[in-house]
């Protein structure tokens, strides 16, 4: 039996703890590190997992020699420095969205993977589901010819605060965009890939609190790709439940998708996907049941493969640039009120 790739997490809160779970559930793999920010959560660390070793410094786990790869679930503010470090420590790393706060940073990191010979994937899940994974493959099949738009759409209730609150503390988030809109965008450009790459956004925001303006209760863009393709991501956070619905039309058919929980990491959800082929519409069958707890398990075994037969990730570092790029051109466009240029970063060397 070979021995396991050996995981390394970085971060110990409540996603924390449903990445380290996720590892545990795949097969190859084995956590062996985690880091946490308090003595509480490493105290809840060492109770949950007493083969690990547990501790308050992160450096210890990206040093750590028995560690293979550098899973980071922080605070989006923190993680430039700990995937810098895991990656100048010789660590492949799993970073979760978004994959910094700035561009600038995202193309040291992937320049930086690239020098060390280390994988660098970002935790965009939602490209492992059946469900959002079945649209690109239809796409790709042809079934609705060239793809020309594209509508994501997110009706939830609002974010979780996170441990002390980060993800209602702007300077730890970045902006409202990075925090769950990034994963909508990562679904447009890789539905409209086909037709080219992001060329200019316009969006608008608004919050339900007057005194917290940066609080993007009600968020919508439009962007617009190099093809001619546009694609249009909305959300509310001011509603009830989880509802996402994708839908996308070509020259010769369209694509209707929907999940529904009564939160997002419900492992019961009501899904469905519908496809019209330009004569008739039918029923596209699921052939597994769909949510972001079960992509994350996916995507452990993505990086497992990764790493041990050279499989590629479903979302790499430049993936993750593209991302960051598309949210902080949307964040300026709601600032200014005008739409932004979104340079093509496929062109730009280092990435």
């Amino acid at each position: 039996m070979n021995n396991p790739v050996l995981f390394g997490q970085v971060g110990y809160g409540a996603w924390g703890h449903c990445h380290a779970n996720a590892i545990a559930q795949t097969t190859g793999a084995k956590l062996c590190a985690i880091a946490a920010h308090t003595e509480a959560s490493v105290d809840k660390a060492n109770h949950d997992w007493p083969e690990a070793f547990t501790t308050t410094d992160y450096l210890k786990v990206v040093n750590h020699p028995d560690v293979q790869i550098v899973n980071i679930v922080t605070p989006n503010n923190l993680h430039f420095e700990i995937a810098h470090a895991a990656l100048t420590a010789g660590k492949h790393v799993l970073l979760e969205k978004p994959m910094t706060l700035c561009v600038e940073d995202c193309r040291d990191l992937v320049d930086l993977a690239a020098a060390n010979n280390r994988i660098l994937a970002v935790g965009h899940e939602l490209r492992h589901s059946s469900l959002w994974g079945k649209v690109r493959n239809l796409i790709d099949d042809g079934l609705i010819g060239k793809p020309m738009y594209c509508l994501v759409e997110l009706s939830r209730k609002p974010y979780r605060h996170g441990a002390d609150g980060w993800r209602f503390d702007i300077d730890r988030v970045g902006n409202w965009i990075l925090e769950e809109p990034i994963h909508f965008f990562d679904l447009a450009r890789w539905y409209l890939e086909p037709t080219g790459h992001p060329e200019s956004v316009m969006a608008t925001a608004n919050s339900i609190q007057p005194d917290h303006e940066e609080l993007q209760d009600n968020f919508s863009a439009i962007v617009n790709f190099s093809g001619g393709a546009y694609a249009v991501v909305t959300q509310t956070l001011a509603a009830f439940e989880h509802h996402q619905m994708v839908k996308v039309t070509g020259t010769t058919g369209a694509l209707w998708a929907k999940w529904s929980g009564a939160q997002d990491r419900t492992r019961h959800p009501v899904f469905s996907l519908t496809a019209f082929d330009g004569t008739t519409t039918h029923q596209i069958e699921i052939d597994r049941i769909t949510g972001e707890v079960f992509e994350l398990e996916d995507q452990m075994a993505m990086m497992v493969d990764a790493v041990t037969n050279g499989l590629p990730v479903a979302a790499d570092g430049t993936d993750g640039l593209w991302s960051v790029a598309m949210c902080v051109a949307a964040q300026e466009s709601v600032t200014t009120k005008q739409p932004i240029s979104i340079p093509n970063w496929t062109t730009r060397t280092g990435v």
